[in-house]
């Protein structure tokens, strides 16, 4: 398969920027879910030892994948500590 992609980049050199953009978004995509299967307190790959995973996050610890306004490392509890 790759044998016929620079195939038809040599026949066509106009593709070559679309072959670029394609396997950066396909690249982006994969490295995307895999931060969300990793890093994201919604996925549990532990039901045993860690069945809740989001009742564990302080209230300065950042989640979000980007927070536009928000600065986690500054934020108090508004409540008693546990």
């Amino acid at each position: 398969m790759l044998h016929q992609i620079l195939g038809q980049a040599k026949k066509h050199p106009s593709l070559i920027p679309l072959f670029v953009f394609i396997g950066a978004g396909g690249t982006g995509a994969a490295l995307y879910v895999m931060h969300l299967a990793l890093l994201n307190p919604d996925v549990s790959w532990n039901r045993k030892n860690n069945p809740e995973p989001w009742n564990k996050l302080g209230p300065n610890e950042q989640y979000k994948f980007y927070s536009v306004s928000a600065d986690y490392s500054k934020l108090k509890t508004e409540g008693p500590d546990l």
